[in-house]
């Protein structure tokens, strides 16, 4: 469900992403990470973390956290909050839908 100011976009095949993993979408101008936690909850954030831009998308992902593959800071998936009081990462809404990856903007 699209509200006044947001559209969704299609990212695919569920499949695309193996659980407990994460993966990178470029959706326009912004880089977006999808995880897929082994529980299949999917979560989206900003691909990028803060502390020094290393690709979420490739870091651990599990019990609702993300952690910088660069420098280990961690990431809720939820929130976007960081283990450092001052980072924070943006967090998008995705769900699945008939096994396609639905991520609103």
């Amino acid at each position: 469900m699209n509200t006044p100011n947001t559209r969704t976009i299609n990212l695919g095949s569920l499949d695309k992403i193996p659980l407990g993993q994460g993966r990178s979408f470029q959706v326009e101008d912004t880089q977006i990470a999808v995880f897929r936690q082994r529980d299949g909850k999917l979560f989206a954030t900003q691909n990028a973390c803060p502390h020094k831009q290393g690709p979420l998308a490739e870091g651990v992902a599990g019990g609702g956290k993300v952690i910088c593959p660069l420098h280990s800071h961690k990431f809720d998936l939820a929130t976007g909050q960081g283990s450092e009081p001052h980072e924070c990462v943006k967090t998008y809404v995705v769900r699945e839908a008939g096994g396609e990856i639905l991520l609103q903007l």
